[in-house]
């Protein structure tokens, strides 16, 4: 796979050497087992597969070439080129200013663009009637366009099945930038409906089988279908496509759902006459994190840390399975805490910052840490709350020899 040019300050001593050993050792990426770096006192047990993916990288490359090479033209980006605070922040700190919020809110007028600018398009993408406006105002709209290959590929499938006439069924948050991204490219191809999870897919099931009526889809999906959709019609033939950073069993399982109620409708005979198979359109990085942390958790821990952008959905996700069955902790780097006392942390279900007193567990055994962080997070970050909680040990071993196991392992490769 290409390897990006990724400023060094993102990179880090401790989580590269380990990810570098498990290249090393691994590189058909078959054992999902977790890493652990022992410091005796403390270990931290590291997720096979985690920070940045391959469609982050090629937005961060993007972006730093794109100030490199106009140093004396006005640089925007359409919205947050990721969702982590350290990368946006250091863009904006390099001069690059936003245009819209992450929820499509306008800071800076389309109208005060010349041809001129210089727009980056994001990884999520944007939408068709967005990238009209700027092309109206003799924006390039493509030189600097990063938007994840992963993202246009469900596009592409979007398109087709829309094309063979199916109805496409988006799972995601609606009004989160690559769904609304995905939503305007799919609508263009055929109807569409968004839902967000299980719970508003069995809904839509139910109207598929005839169990609640057109009133109903129109009040309970609100806003979530394409103009004109029309469920008396537009149920009949479905394809499921997905949010990149959504859970991809929770989409596996929505398309599955779609399928019965399908069956019940028209019979098991027919059903591949209305049932699209889109799962060739899940991320191969979103699903490697997922299952490499499924993996992580198994193998078990006394607390967990993950570390991201409290708006990343994909950092989310993997809170969402850790805290199920342990202490878990979202956090933005390693400032949220100073001491085992206190942490400030994101509640993914309430979604705001609260405070944990006691968090970090006593025992007389070693304390074993889940670390592990969503695709748009630094590898940095994560070096950085290492190097805090061993400060808490005085017995703690140097991180040189922590990591001499991952160093001897790379060297024999």
């Amino acid at each position: 796979m290409r390897q990006f040019d990724v400023p060094t300050f993102y990179q880090s001593p401790i989580i590269s050497t380990v990810k570098d050993a498990r290249q090393a050792t691994d590189p058909r990426k078959k054992d999902l087992s977790p890493s652990v770096i022992d410091f005796g006192p403390v270990r931290f047990k590291t997720a096979r597969h985690f920070g940045f993916c391959f469609g982050v990288e090629q937005a961060i490359e993007i972006a730093y070439e794109t100030l490199d090479e106009n140093p004396n033209k006005r640089i925007f980006l359409l919205s947050e080129m990721v969702h982590n605070p350290h990368v946006n922040e250091d863009l904006q700190d390099r001069g690059i200013q936003f245009l819209r919020t992450t929820k499509g809110e306008q800071l800076i007028p389309f109208d005060e663009l010349t041809p001129d600018d210089v727009v980056i398009i994001p990884a999520f993408g944007t939408t068709l009637e967005v990238e009209q406006a700027l092309e109206e105002r003799g924006v390039d709209t493509e030189s600097y366009d990063t938007t994840c290959p992963f993202v246009e590929k469900v596009w592409r499938k979007s398109s087709q099945i829309g094309d063979d006439d199916y109805s496409i069924v988006v799972h995601g948050k609606r009004y989160h930038e690559e769904t609304r991204a995905t939503f305007s490219h799919a609508t263009e191809e055929g109807p569409v409906v968004v839902v967000r999870d299980m719970e508003e897919a069995q809904e839509l099931a139910r109207v598929i089988r005839g169990e609640k009526d057109t009133a109903f889809f129109y009040d309970y999906f609100d806003d979530k279908y394409s103009e004109g959709f029309d469920p008396e019609t537009d149920l009949r033939r479905l394809g499921v496509v997905n949010q990149t950073t959504m859970l991809a069993e929770e989409t596996a399982a929505i398309a599955d759902l779609m399928r019965e109620a399908l069956t019940d409708r028209y019979g098991k005979a027919e059903v591949k006459e209305h049932f699209a198979d889109t799962s060739d359109t899940l991320c191969y990085a979103t699903n490697e994190n997922q299952n490499a942390t499924q993996a992580l958790i198994e193998d078990g821990a006394d607390v967990g840390i993950i570390v991201g952008g409290y708006n990343s959905s994909n950092t989310g996700h993997l809170v969402e399975l850790c805290e199920e069955h342990m202490p878990t902790y979202f956090i933005r780097d390693a400032s949220e805490f100073d001491a085992p006392s206190e942490i400030q942390h994101f509640n993914i279900h309430t979604q705001e910052e609260e405070t944990t007193d006691n968090w970090f567990p006593a025992a007389d055994t070693p304390v074993e840490v889940l670390l592990t962080s969503g695709a748009s997070c630094p590898d940095a970050l994560l070096d950085e709350v290492v190097r805090k909680i061993i400060s808490w040990y005085p017995d703690a071993r140097p991180v040189e020899e922590a990591l001499a196991p991952f160093e001897e392992a790379t060297d024999e490769e």
